[in-house]
């Protein structure tokens, strides 16, 4: 990546994590659906990051954010785990004709079907991760569900139109 790159990409890193604990921590709808678009920091970089650096960036973003939400890790797990599975998907959903290492998951790189795919899964993964951890226990098998689903789709949607209304 050139100085520029990277420049750039801590720039949206720092944009996502503001956005994340100055508004987006108020969004809760019904007591179901909550948006972490603080993921977006990660689902973001681009796919030459290497293994190591993602799971690094990715421990430090959940850490942050469980400072500020006071949660011990939750956040930091649900992103770590997000983070390790994203090469898995990134070979399984999305099919680019000649995708090589440079490509970058952005709306307008990818196009709206492969993003919203791409967005989507690694949201559930995360989402699901986080809101069993926050459960810990089978009892609350259904709202779980619920507040899983509600929150994927939230927080894939405000990633979409985020990404839409922006232009790199």
């Amino acid at each position: 990546m050139t100085f520029r790159e990277i420049v750039s990409t801590v720039l949206v890193f720092v944009l996502y994590l503001a956005l994340q604990l100055l508004l987006a921590r108020n969004i809760v709808l019904f007591d179901y659906a909550f948006c972490f678009i603080y993921i977006a920091c990660i689902l973001l970089l681009p796919n030459e990051t290497s293994l190591t650096w993602l799971l690094l960036i990715a421990f430090a973003t959940g850490i942050l954010v469980d400072t500020f939400y006071n949660t011990l890790g939750m956040h930091a797990a649900a992103t770590v785990l997000m983070a390790y599975l994203r090469p898995l998907v990134v070979r399984t959903q999305i099919d680019v004709p000649g995708m090589e290492s440079r490509i970058a998951f952005t709306l307008q790189e990818l196009g709206p079907g492969p993003f919203f795919r791409y967005v989507l899964v690694l949201t559930f993964i995360h989402h699901a991760a986080l809101f069993f951890i926050e459960a810990s226990s089978l009892t609350l098998l259904i709202p779980t569900l619920i507040r899983v689903a509600a929150s994927t789709l939230l927080t894939t949607i405000s990633i979409v139109l985020i990404q839409f209304f922006t232009r790199n």
